[in-house]
């Protein structure tokens, strides 16, 4: 297992931690620090996230109906997206004709990854064609003629050497001429660490020449911290727009690609996990990360923080009603409808500031999925005048409601009870200013 992939056990074992959430998070964060250095992260990287995550979780409160472990993971999944580059990055060119010029270092895997986006955007319904650049590397010339003839695309490139610059620049005319809407330009990267200065010189004169709409920096996962300052370097003659990162194949630290990522200001677009030329995909940090730290686990409790978002008016609403005193079944139906996915509708009224400090009775406010499903139906089969002013439900009224909504009368009638005890439970707020002050709230009436 890799570095990075221990971060799904990292989060298990925090939220079965047995100890003090103080506790819990120092022995999170050490255990992070050490995966991600392992990972090949800078170092100071490391410690720049991880200061702000342990800041957060430590300062800051969750939001109510959130226990503070499912809140610390939360934070730990929004830092690390930040960290990949937030959101994914937008994949189909602004323009056409587009042109993309690869650049990084011997190795990296330009050349395959040139043939990749012509691939990936052939498919999409685009006319690729593939320049090369580079006079080094004498099988340059040819496996990239090989890659195009195989997709079918225009090639274009000089076999027996030249001017990198001058040779970039005419094929790029003719691709032009010849209706390219997408333009891959390969190029160098033989000159490696020792001798990368001619390197990037090459790449500054080839960007100010052939001004390319989109630099994309091609990094192999494997490289480790020498990533960071390659990136840098790389943007500071050719400026990053995008990233490709290669041989992303799940073993790999993968820890460089972060610090590029950081270094360049780019986001990831692309990455490439095996030597096929389909072996390439978009880059969404979102869901990397979820497969990071548990996907399944995860997706439930980010639907748990989008329901709560979502629930805003609902609670505006059951605010209201407690407020004024009134609350009928529509209130209910509304709460359960929107905040199915919360749980009891304890936790609901315990978002409501001053409600928690009220005697709520388990047994009567404790409502399973099942039920809450069931009771929808019920309230689905009320008339409006029912649903508005529950005491004109009677006997005979419960039985053809029954009937509608396809269960037994004693079902409609827990609901009724249950909607008793609710309004019985605000009525313990004697007075009205005394639910101002638990609640917080100015005179809505």
């Amino acid at each position: 297992m890799s570095s990075l992939g221990r971060l799904k056990d990292l989060i298990t074992n925090f939220i079965k931690g047995k100890g003090s959430y103080e506790e819990s998070v120092n022995e999170f964060i050490k255990e992070l620090q050490k995966d991600l250095i392992k990972a090949d992260v800078n170092v100071k990287l490391v410690l720049d996230l991880t200061s702000k995550i342990k800041e957060r979780a430590l300062k800051t409160e969750p939001p109510p109906g959130i226990l503070k472990r499912e809140w610390f993971v939360k934070i730990v999944y929004d830092s690390l997206v930040e960290l990949f580059g937030g959101e994914s990055a937008e994949i189909l060119p602004k323009k056409i004709p587009w042109v993309i010029m690869l650049v990084g270092i011997q190795g990296s895997g330009k050349t395959t990854s040139a043939g990749k986006l012509a691939y990936y955007y052939k498919k999409l319904g685009y006319k690729p064609c593939l320049i090369t650049t580079d006079v080094y590397r004498p099988a340059a010339y040819d496996q990239l003629k090989q890659i195009a003839e195989k997709l079918n695309v225009p090639f274009y490139g000089v076999k027996d050497g030249g001017d990198p610059v001058e040779i970039g620049f005419q094929s790029l005319k003719n691709a032009l001429r010849e209706g390219c809407s997408l333009v891959i330009i390969d190029t160098a990267g033989r000159h490696g660490y020792g001798e990368e200065e001619y390197l990037l010189n090459e790449m500054e004169n080839l960007a100010n020449k052939l001004k390319p709409d989109e630099v994309m920096l091609v990094i192999d996962a494997y490289i480790g911290q020498k990533a960071y300052d390659l990136a840098r370097r790389f943007h500071e003659k050719t400026p990053v727009g995008s990233i490709f990162i290669t041989k992303f194949d799940g073993t790999a630290k993968g820890g460089g690609a972060l610090s590029a990522v950081v270094a360049t200001g780019a986001k990831i677009k692309f990455i490439g996990d095996g030597e096929k030329l389909e072996d390439i995909e978009p880059f969404n940090p979102r869901k990397f990360v979820s497969r990071l730290l548990g996907l399944g686990d995860l997706e439930t409790l980010l639907e748990k923080f989008k329901a709560l978002e979502e629930s805003e008016e609902v609670q505006k609403r059951l605010e209201k009603a407690v407020v004024t005193g009134r609350i009928d079944l529509r209130d209910v139906y509304v709460q359960i409808k929107s905040l199915k996915k919360l749980g009891p509708l304890r936790k609901v009224l315990q978002m409501i500031p001053g409600f928690i400090t009220l005697p709520l009775e388990d047994d009567k406010l404790r409502m399973s999925e099942e039920k809450m499903s069931r009771w929808l139906n019920i309230m689905d089969s009320m008339t409006y005048k029912e649903l508005a002013n529950p005491s004109i439900i009677d006997r005979k009224r419960i039985y053809r409601i029954a009937r509608g909504s396809g269960v037994k009368p004693d079902d409609v009638r827990e609901l009724l009870q249950y909607y008793e005890t609710l309004k019985s439970t605000i009525k313990t707020l004697r007075s009205r200013k005394d639910v101002l002050k638990r609640l917080g709230l100015k005179d809505v009436s």
